[in-house]
């Protein structure tokens, strides 16, 4: 369970043990996707000339977050099988870490107790570079599959797991798959009751797996004072699209996520972001896994480590601890 020394470029030329499949598949998703993307992303090499010049004002402040879990947590639901693959968050963490420190951004990392309990020095740096450390639960699974006891149990152990590294109350969390729907809405008076003040688990939108479609948009309060941060979405017809990160981030070219940020912060919206450490990480290995969650997980990979540090120098972003004020 030790994460292997691989090259910092992280581009995917090496050859990795474990449980992988070939990449021919994934090679070809990167080939169509650069062709429907035709924007020029920068070499993560050059990151500090990402920064130079003259910055747009910024006005409003907006919430950065990164949801701390290795590359095969969302792709392989079996516990069991996590030991077998190749650890590689400590890096990819590091390197969103190196991105946001040059670029000037905190963020809030909700952290998964299985990385915190197999890296607790990444924790701790984490909390050294000034960053907000959250809680993402344990064992990374659907919080309307636990039972309120496993809930419960799940959530403080990680809290407990993240206040001996840190030293410092745990007070955000976000659901795994952001899985409080409204069949797990009973899951907010627990989280109110372990000292959790904000939550992140409620997507306004459609979605097989998540989402409660009519929920606000925006920051708000329930559950006695608890307060629900939602991923940013924008309003287009009768439904919201997801702008707020994700494979949409990766699949459309960044102006078009530039634009709508803009129109968010025009009207007094803030943007609240979240990205995974993997995703900067083109380089890690391919498992077998069902299609639609396969492609989701390793569309244009190459792709987000730019982007990040654009949107960075373009917005305001910080932590949501810091940031959301009601």
């Amino acid at each position: 369970m030790t994460e292997q020394h691989v090259d910092d470029s992280m581009d995917g030329s090496l050859s990795f043990p474990g449980r992988k499949t070939g990449t021919e598949l994934m090679d070809a998703h990167e080939s169509q996707s650069h062709q429907q993307d035709v924007e020029t992303e920068p070499d993560i090499s050059q990151v500090d000339q990402w920064f130079e010049g003259t910055l747009p004002q910024k006005r409003t402040a907006n919430v950065l977050s990164i949801d701390v879990e290795d590359w095969y947590h969302g792709l392989d639901p079996d516990t069991g099988n996590w030991d077998e693959y190749e650890h590689r968050i400590v890096r990819s963490t590091r390197r969103v870490m190196r991105i946001l420190r040059r670029g000037g951004a905190r963020a809030t990392f909700f952290v998964l107790g299985d990385v915190a309990e197999n890296h607790p020095e990444l924790v701790r740096e984490i909390h050294e570079d000034g960053h907000e450390v959250a809680s993402h639960g344990c064992r990374h699974q659907f919080v309307y599959n636990l039972t309120p006891k496993e809930f419960e149990a799940d959530v403080a152990r990680s809290i407990d797991l993240l206040y001996a590294i840190t030293g410092e109350p745990v007070v955000s969390y976000r659901a795994p798959y952001f899985s409080i729907t409204k069949k797990s809405l009973w899951a907010l008076p627990i989280l109110k009751k372990l000292g959790i003040k904000f939550d992140s688990s409620i997507f306004p939108v459609v979605n097989y797996r998540y989402g409660i479609p009519e929920a606000p948009r925006n920051p708000y309060r329930i559950e006695d004072g608890l307060i629900e941060v939602p991923i940013a979405t924008y309003p287009m017809g009768k439904q919201n699209f997801p702008c707020g990160g994700g494979v949409y981030f990766r699949a459309f070219p960044y102006r078009f996520f530039k634009q709508l940020y803009q129109r968010m912060n025009d009207r007094g919206e803030m943007v609240v972001f979240y990205l995974h450490p993997w995703e900067v990480d083109p380089g890690q290995p391919v498992i077998e896994a069902p299609l639609g969650p396969r492609v989701r997980h390793y569309w244009a990979l190459r792709k987000t480590a730019g982007r990040l540090a654009y949107m960075i120098r373009d917005f305001d972003f910080g932590p949501i601890r810091e940031v959301v004020k009601l």
